[in-house]
């Protein structure tokens, strides 16, 4: 029996948390300069709205493409040294944030240095998180694989929550470098903490080629990219839906969307062991399913913010649940690949959103993307459906030569 077979869920959390923590930092760093930089670049520099959302987009271009480099190097080198670089890298984000507010007297000099800081941070959270995820994963064993993803999405999402308004107060205090500065002592102080935790080791093995960990994971990966459509909109337009009617409450609603995420993960996380992460994706999604159809139907705002924590309780745990399942369809040498290559998925379901949402705003009007993110989701259902399907019929775990 394995050590992390005994232990009690309070020290199985405990020794997540130890490195989860890391992902914190990670995500934190990305949520302090959201609310901040669009304003800074467009209001101070005197560039285009359209520079200013360039500037945020390239992190997540970054993070997308790096995402399962990440999970390569974290099964040859090992997670820690994979944490540690990504924190670094996020520090190197905020160092370059404060040498373009010095520079703010030369516009496109001080451009190129946060579009250089927006690089370093999107290589850095995917390194950080798929690391941290891959560590914790490590050290307390594969049947808690499914409490490993979950307390990780717990930080992240907490992270950006706090990060945004958190960047918006150091801002006001202190300029750019308010948040920068923190952004670059988390690095120190995060690549500090993780040099002193002990390492985990490589696991031996063959390990197959890159192609074949992204035949076995991408219908997860694209379930998830759809199933992720549902949380794009919610958190990047439900505030212009609130416009576009003459309510007041957004804020209110977008607080019920986290509870919902919130309450669910931190309630039923269990499940995914219990039930298995398929049946539990099936469910999720249709709870999304069914937010988005009555925020898209909803006529009052009770309506909709009923439909926002239905959503975020629904997405909730798509993430785990279907990650669980993609890291089985691998050997434990090649998890890191397995784990960055699904993670990628959300990077771009994220990334397409915001664009293709703003061409059907432009055709159909605010309320049509709520219905294209529902189909979306049951696209998502449909894919998870024949997952489930295929399920009974193969092993979860193929061997290196097949």
């Amino acid at each position: 029996m394995s050590d992390a077979a005994v232990l009690s869920n309070a020290q199985l959390n405990k020794r997540i948390l130890s490195v989860i923590i890391f992902t914190f930092f990670c995500y934190l760093s990305v949520g302090l300069p959201l609310a901040v930089l669009p304003g800074f670049v467009h209001n101070q520099l005197g560039f285009s709205s359209f520079i200013a959302g360039l500037i945020i987009s390239l992190q997540y271009f970054a993070t997308l493409l790096s995402r399962p480099h990440s999970g390569r190097l974290a099964d040859r080198l090992g997670p820690k040294r994979v944490v540690m670089m990504g924190l670094l890298f996020c520090g190197m984000s905020g160092v370059l944030s404060i040498l373009a507010a010095l520079c703010s007297d030369v516009p496109m000099l001080s451009l190129a240095l946060l579009a250089a800081g927006r690089l370093f941070l999107g290589v850095g959270e995917s390194f950080s998180s798929t690391g941290s995820t891959l560590w914790g994963m490590n050290i307390v064993g594969p049947l808690q694989t499914a409490r490993v993803i979950s307390w990780n999405g717990v930080a992240t999402y907490f992270a950006m929550a706090i990060g945004a308004p958190l960047g918006v107060l150091l801002n006001q205090w202190f300029g750019i470098s308010g948040f920068a500065g923190l952004v670059a002592i988390m690095g120190v102080a995060g690549f500090w903490m993780a040099s002193r935790k002990a390492s985990v080791s490589v696991t031996a093995g063959v390990r197959i080629p890159f192609h074949r960990v992204v035949s076995r994971v991408w219908m997860f990966g694209l379930a998830l990219g759809f199933g992720t459509i549902g949380f794009g909109v919610i958190s990047t337009f439900i505030t212009l839906y609130f416009a576009s009617r003459d309510w007041s409450g957004a804020a209110f609603a977008l607080t019920l969307f986290s509870l919902g995420f919130v309450v669910v993960r931190l309630g039923f996380g269990r499940y995914i062991t219990r039930f298995g992460g398929l049946k539990v994706s099936l469910v999720s999604l249709v709870l999304e399913c069914a937010g988005l159809l009555l925020i898209w139907q909803a006529d009052s705002v009770w309506l909709v913010d009923v439909g926002a924590f239905l959503t975020g309780g629904g997405f909730s745990l798509v993430f785990p649940a279907l990650g669980v399942e993609a890291v089985k369809r691998v050997q434990q040498q090649d998890q890191g690949s397995a784990l960055g290559t699904y993670s990628a998925f959300l990077d771009l379901g994220l990334g397409l959103t915001g664009p293709v949402a703003g061409l059907l705003i432009g055709h159909w009007g605010m309320q049509s993307v709520y219905l294209a993110a529902a189909l979306m989701v049951l696209g998502a259902f449909g894919l998870t459906l024949r997952l489930q399907q295929l399920h009974g019929r193969q092993p979860a775990v193929q061997t290196a030569s097949d």
